[in-house]
């Protein structure tokens, strides 16, 4: 008798200690949308695309007003993510799309030859954030669009800290929503989609106006429907053990593809635009329809995820972060000026995307963890991508073995005094002319044309002047010159050429 009471003593003290390890290590799942503008949801301000599922999520948590992504493009920005680096210290500062193994934009001999294929890789000696998340018992998928590492490399996401893989290794392939192949961890997926390289246009002599002008370009395997349902599949296998999914969305990234259900409800709230047939992307005949129906679409799967999440009686211990890689796109027909994307930025080329202006970088955020993050909360906490990996590691309790640039915002989370804060934030992509930006305080200062030997700074009062329209260098030299050290201090030459600013790194 003493013997069975003392096997179900050690059974009640490992059960109760897995219970409140479990209740210590919350599911963390982090929604990455793709060129999601800072208002193109409407707890934001967006008043056509309805988003009433993302909404209901900010309502449920904490809505970020001042939070930045880590550069204005896709796999620098995912790069800053997983490694807590700023772009320049993190090793991908650029989109790199590798062109000296060959024709890597030739959509069929990139099918047919996976080492053309990705970008260039992250190094293996780069501690990521899923690895750390993995040495700490966590379950860990990255399910969307990769692009850091090709395949065949040392940077793939299974060999960067994830258990398990689906999607687009390549950023180049997601230029179309129908692709010939997915990436399921290290096996590539054959779909049931014919080849229709990326901007193909219209047939010649095709009537714009004419719907079965545009039939070529609707398949039959939608890529964001097969990823969405493998993060539902893997949170319901892993509904009793702490994981960690990163749903990096290929939406709304252009191409102009989106389920017919949302186009059609669109087209009725719209009414009738002129279609799009341009050389970027694919044509289309509904383009503002169409873009809308792809937000929507996104907003439907987050709801399908918090559905799931409560299905598995899970949602109270899971973390919810949704945000965007980088600020709204210029091209492929959508519209973005239409919809005010980037509100209250500015959302045409050379502000929005691409460029380190406030409609490039500043993206939404929204936390929620139902009891430990209040209801209907919003907070202005200065905070960028490389304060992620942080956070993360404050959460878990996790000793990260390298240094990053960023500082956990989990006190803000929490509703607790955040007693460390940045002192600024900063930020070069070696794209677009070349350029390096710094948020000090309200300030915003601005170097661009770097290539073009272009040092000139520029300066702009973020609380009086938010769309960066005058430039106040000259008022303010003593700001100048501590931004001028900051420029200096932060920037490190990079190893890839690529990424180099010879002006800089002289």
């Amino acid at each position: 008798m003493k013997q069975l009471l003392t096997i179900l003593c050690i059974a009640l003290f490992i059960f109760f200690s897995c219970t409140r390890e479990r209740q210590q290590q919350p599911n963390i799942i982090y929604i990455l949308a793709d060129d999601l503008g800072y208002g193109e949801l409407g707890v934001y301000g967006q008043e056509i695309i309805e988003t009433p599922h993302i909404d209901a999520l900010a309502k449920n948590g904490m809505l970020f007003t001042q939070h930045y992504s880590g550069s204005p493009v896709c796999a620098p920005s995912r790069s800053v993510l997983l490694t807590g680096q700023h772009t320049g210290h993190t090793h991908i500062r650029g989109n790199d799309e590798w062109e000296e193994r060959g024709d890597v934009w030739g959509y069929n001999a990139v099918f047919m030859d996976p080492d053309l294929e990705g970008q260039r890789p992250l190094l293996d000696s780069i501690e990521t954030i899923a690895e750390v998340l993995q040495n700490s018992g966590y379950k860990t998928a990255f399910i969307g669009k990769w692009g850091l590492g090709a395949p065949n490399t040392e940077s793939t996401a299974n060999k960067q800290g994830f258990d398990y893989f689906f999607g687009y290794n390549c950023q180049r392939q997601a230029h179309t929503l129908y692709p010939l192949h997915l990436w399921e961890n290290e096996t590539k997926v054959l779909l049931n989609n014919r080849s229709v390289p990326p901007h193909s246009n219209l047939a010649e002599g095709a009537d714009p106006n004419d719907p079965d002008s545009y039939a070529g370009f609707t398949l039959n395997n939608y890529a964001p429907d097969l990823m969405h349902k493998k993060a539902v599949d893997f949170i319901d296998a892993n509904k009793d053990k702490p994981f960690f999914l990163l749903y990096a969305s290929p939406l709304p990234h252009v191409p102009l593809q989106a389920p017919e259900k949302w186009v059609n409800y669109y087209k009725a709230k719209l009414g009738d635009e002129e279609p799009y047939t341009g050389k970027s992307y694919f044509p289309n005949q509904t383009p503002r329809a169409s873009y809308a129906a792809m937000i929507a679409t996104l907003d439907e799967q987050v709801g399908d995820l918090i559905a799931t999440l409560v299905k598995n009686q899970i949602w109270e211990s899971t973390l919810i972060i949704f945000t965007s890689d980088n600020g709204p796109t210029y091209s492929g027909g959508a519209d973005t000026k239409f919809f005010n994307s980037a509100k209250p930025f500015k959302p045409e080329y050379g502000w929005a995307k691409g460029f380190l202006n406030e409609g490039g970088i500043r993206v939404p955020m929204i936390a929620s963890w139902e009891g430990h993050i209040q209801y209907g909360s919003k907070t202005d906490h200065l905070s960028g991508f490389q304060d992620v990996m942080p956070t993360l590691y404050d959460l878990i309790g996790a000793n990260a073995s390298t240094m990053t640039d960023g500082i956990s915002f989990l006190p803000t989370l929490l509703g607790k005094p955040q007693l460390e804060t940045h002192e600024y934030l900063y930020w070069e992509i070696p794209e677009y002319g070349g350029q390096q930006a710094v948020r000090i305080g309200n300030y915003k200062a601005i170097r661009k044309n770097i290539f073009e030997g272009n040092l000139e700074i520029e300066l702009y009062d973020l609380s009086s002047d938010i769309q960066e329209t005058k430039n106040l260098a000259d008022q303010y030299p003593e700001i100048i010159k501590q931004v001028e050290g900051i420029l200096e201090r932060e920037h490190v030459s990079s190893e890839i050429q690529r990424f180099r600013y010879n002006i800089l790194d002289e």
